[in-house]
């Protein structure tokens, strides 16, 4: 599996998506981003770990690191390697006594243990191929332009065109950091696409 080392670039919460919140991950050697819709509380212990906040008692990432260092077993890397459905899955890799386990994990839980463990964060290439997304920097230029609307009369009529202008919508709205927004129109491309 060819793989991609990234790293954590931001973090986002929108109340439209009812507590859910958005991490967005960049490739390290490379301008691709990922956004990843992860829960309040994953988001949370992200958050807690990366501006250096420890809470009196061990939250439930910290006492899982505090298991496995225990145990004498490293977190040698996470890898958000798979996507099915519009579901991203991710895998821990421990080594234990000179042997390498994989454990499966959900990419928040996956994330907030590399951050404790300062492992390396890794998205294999074909999920960043399916669903990552270059910003454009033609967007930040072209600020008075308006969003192309598919509500308006001039409705892209061809597939290629509707394409083209939602991932133009993509760009902007994690341009703007809203992640929410971005993981909707991400799906919608992957409707339109798989729509053949």
């Amino acid at each position: 599996m060819q793989k991609v080392q990234c790293e954590i670039l931001g973090l986002s919460s929108s109340p439209s998506t009812g507590g859910a919140y958005a991490i967005l991950l960049k490739e390290v050697s490379g301008t691709r981003r990922l956004p990843i819709i992860i829960g309040a509380f994953e988001a949370q212990a992200i958050a807690l770990e990366i501006e250096g906040i420890k809470p009196p008692r061990p939250l439930t990432h910290d006492l899982l690191k505090n298991i496995i260092d225990n145990l004498g077993a490293v977190i040698i890397e996470v890898i958000v390697d798979e996507l099915k459905e519009n579901t991203f899955y991710a895998k821990i890799i421990l080594d234990i006594s000179a042997i390498t386990n994989e454990i499966d994990s959900r990419p928040s839980d996956a994330i907030a243990l590399a951050v404790r463990a300062q492992a390396p964060i890794y998205v294999a290439e074909s999920v960043m191929q399916a669903a990552a997304f270059i910003p454009s920097e033609e967007t930040e230029k072209n600020t008075d332009e308006k969003p192309i609307d598919f509500e308006e009369e001039n409705v892209p009529k061809t597939k290629e065109a509707k394409l083209a202008a939602l991932q133009n919508m993509l760009r902007e709205a994690i341009d703007a950091e809203e992640y929410e927004r971005a993981a909707k129109l991400r799906d919608d491309i992957q409707r339109l696409t798989n729509n053949n």
